[in-house]
């Protein structure tokens, strides 16, 4: 969806006028279901800003490319992908090349005692009782939120492992750009709040080993800022996702997941703060993890992570795309 979007921006430019934010309709996107303006990356929020103007330029040389590599399969972005290989002629659309699901197996930190705890403790639970909370490796959430987001999950009453970070009350994306505070990220969360869910909760600070984590049975779904990395590490593993999107892209991958997909919900929030409140918390994490709707989405991310499988397959589709690449190179390296 969001290479779809970047190749579609000029055209946006030359034929939108104002603000998108101002547009009364969603925007269309080939491909993709219709986007609310708000779903847009941050840069299409401001269009007299510098980020704008960069995107922009660098979206007009796309077509400049022989090839673009897509980390996706058919079964996951089905109308982009096919919207973007069949392209109008004249769109100067380079030829794409889908050949996922590619993930890293394995998780690198500098916590081998933590990540070992960790996954000891997903061990000890029940098959797909656990629910995992992380907000990738930049995200963070303000104070407010840390603490709703502490008792949405107490009051849940479900298992779960939450990656915590120290809040910022500026930037979602702050761990990007600060050196980690010396302040232990634990001591942000409501009092008494490790003691009280000792057993049922495992709280890590500031990282976990990921990819281990979402391989195992234990857990059952998955709380996500809804990166691309860790949403096909959630499809990979068959995780269904509370999607809580906080910058760049993962808004638009969030209404893929939840409108288009369907293997993911939404954690809304409901005030103008947009704090995401106790309440809304508790009441998704319980619908995911124990409600039909959570079995609903299981279902179909069996079947996308089944799909995934098979692209990845010796026939499968991005197999034989990588191979017939290869084969062109090697024509051309001989011609």
């Amino acid at each position: 969806m969001t290479l779809s979007l970047l190749l579609h921006m000029p055209t946006l430019d030359e034929t939108v006028a104002g603000e998108y934010r101002d547009l009364p309709e969603p925007i269309r996107v080939p491909g993709c279901s219709p986007i609310p303006a708000k779903e847009l990356p941050d840069p299409f929020q401001e269009r007299g800003n510098d980020a704008y103007e960069a995107l922009l330029h660098n979206t007009k040389r796309y077509g400049l490319a022989e090839g673009i590599f897509l980390n996706s399969f058919p079964k996951l972005d089905a109308g982009a992908i096919n919207a973007l290989q069949f392209a109008e002629p004249g769109k100067r659309t380079p030829p794409i090349y889908p050949i996922g699901p590619l993930v890293k197996i394995d998780s690198t930190g500098n916590d081998e005692l933590g990540a070992e705890k960790c996954l000891n403790w997903l061990d000890e639970q029940p098959t797909g009782s656990v629910l995992f909370v992380s907000f990738g490796s930049g995200g963070t959430l303000s104070s407010h939120q840390i603490n709703e987001l502490a008792l949405g999950l107490e009051n849940s009453g479900q298992r779960f492992i939450w990656v915590v970070r120290n809040p910022s009350d500026k930037e979602a994306d702050a761990s990007f750009f600060s050196v980690h505070s010396e302040n232990d990220p634990l001591s942000f969360l409501p009092e008494g709040f490790v003691e009280r869910n000792r057993g049922r909760g495992f709280v890590v600070a500031s990282w976990a080993p990921q990819a281990e984590i979402l391989s195992r049975g234990s857990t059952g779904g998955f709380l996500s800022h809804c990166g691309w990395n860790s949403t096909l590490e959630s499809v990979v593993n068959g995780i269904p996702l509370i999607a809580w999107p906080l910058y760049a892209e993962q808004r638009m991958n969030a209404v893929m997941l939840t409108e288009e997909i369907k293997v993911a919900m939404r954690a809304e929030a409901k005030g103008e703060n947009g704090i995401v409140e106790k309440e809304e918390i508790c009441r998704v994490v319980k619908s995911l993890m124990e409600g039909e709707e959570g079995k609903k989405l299981r279902t179909k991310m069996k079947e996308l992570k089944e799909a995934g499988e098979r692209a990845l397959g010796e026939n499968g589709s991005s197999t034989k795309i990588l191979c017939e690449l290869v084969q062109k190179w090697k024509s051309k390296i001989c011609s």
